[in-house]
């Protein structure tokens, strides 16, 4: 089964954590060079941020892509001086709940019957448009994809508040028993406090 292939390449990558402002940071670096650095809430465990980083063709460091959580700003290519984005523009981000993977999408002023949410499956994905041809954007679910499980339809829902569109899809099974087997792998790892220095990896 390919979750438990995802559990063993995280089992198998070098980890490092770090105890800092109530977030366990921790760092995972594969051996094929990739890095993934996860924070979750200290008392609930709760993922608040995933981020990935591949190193290029000629081996350098590239910059890191946010899976989960706010995205890094000032990502506009002269600086963020020079170039920034306007405050009315949509705003999209992913924040998982304990039971669902979740979206939102800010800046979205339409009421909720103009949003269409529907699954892909031929592209694996999600997409979200708007009939009055507003806003269109598609986009993947990597754990489903690193787990292989396939998307249904009926675990996605969408709601409307307060000029932002919640767009919800309730993790498999497979998903949250993955998920408690890897807060069980991360509580072996020796974890440093923001206090202590270096942090050693394992």
């Amino acid at each position: 089964m390919a979750v438990t292939g995802w559990l063993e390449s995280l089992r198998a990558a070098e980890k490092t954590a770090l105890l800092q402002d109530g977030r366990r940071k921790v760092h995972y670096l594969f051996p094929d060079g990739k890095e993934m650095a996860e924070e979750y809430d200290e008392k609930t465990s709760e993922l608040l941020v995933r981020k990935w980083r591949v190193k290029s063709a000629l081996g350098a460091l590239g910059q890191w892509q946010t899976e989960v959580g706010e995205p890094a700003t000032g990502a506009g290519g002269l600086g963020p001086e020079l170039i920034k984005e306007s405050n009315a523009s949509p705003i999209f981000m992913r924040k998982d709940t304990k039971m669902s993977f979740q979206w939102r999408i800010r800046n979205l002023p339409y009421p909720k019957d103009v949003y269409s949410v529907i699954v892909d499956q031929e592209e694996r994905c999600i997409v979200v448009r708007t009939t009055n041809k507003k806003y269109y954007k598609k986009f993947p679910i990597p754990d489903l994809d690193r787990c292989q499980l396939p998307l249904e339809d009926s675990s996605l829902s969408f709601a409307h508040a307060n000029c932002t569109l919640i767009i919800s899809y309730q993790k498999p099974k497979e998903v949250l028993l993955a998920e408690a087997e890897l807060q069980k792998e991360l509580k072996k790892v020796k974890t440093a406090h923001s206090g202590d220095g270096d942090c050693k990896t394992q």
